[in-house]
């Protein structure tokens, strides 16, 4: 479970946008970006290039 402060606090590092949390898929979403940041072990991996692009589909919800 990621910690409700550290959402509150954590921005897209591409564009600074603020962050969703899925916690089915365990991924930090930036619908600004486009991108989903993978969370490992409670631990986000912020970088651009870990991060998966989101699906059409993904961006309208």
């Amino acid at each position: 479970m990621l910690d409700r402060k550290l959402l509150e606090i954590l921005v897209c590092p591409v564009s600074k946008a603020p962050l969703e949390y899925d916690e089915e898929k365990q991924e930090l979403i930036c619908r600004a970006s486009g991108l989903a940041y993978p969370i490992r072990d409670d631990i986000p991996a912020m970088l651009e290039s870990e991060a998966r692009l989101l699906t059409a589909d993904e961006k309208l919800r």
